[in-house]
């Protein structure tokens, strides 16, 4: 059998972590950004969770991570 691919537009979005959970950063932060409040804007920063009904197709899409 050959190796399965991993999407690669996935595995640029998202990492798996140690604890088996999937990261991936925020939305809403690329353009529109006059509009929004800096707090909004300021919430949108970092990284967060995927949510557990979104994991088992990200992990399709990634079988090596």
């Amino acid at each position: 059998m050959p190796k399965m691919k991993t999407k690669s537009g996935a595995a640029k979005r998202f990492k798996v972590r140690s604890s088996g959970s999937i990261k991936r950063s925020q939305a809403f932060k690329r353009h529109i950004l006059t509009k929004k409040t800096t707090k909004s804007k300021r919430h949108l920063r970092g990284m967060t969770c995927v949510h557990a009904s979104d994991e088992k197709s990200i992990r399709a899409m990634m079988p090596y991570a």
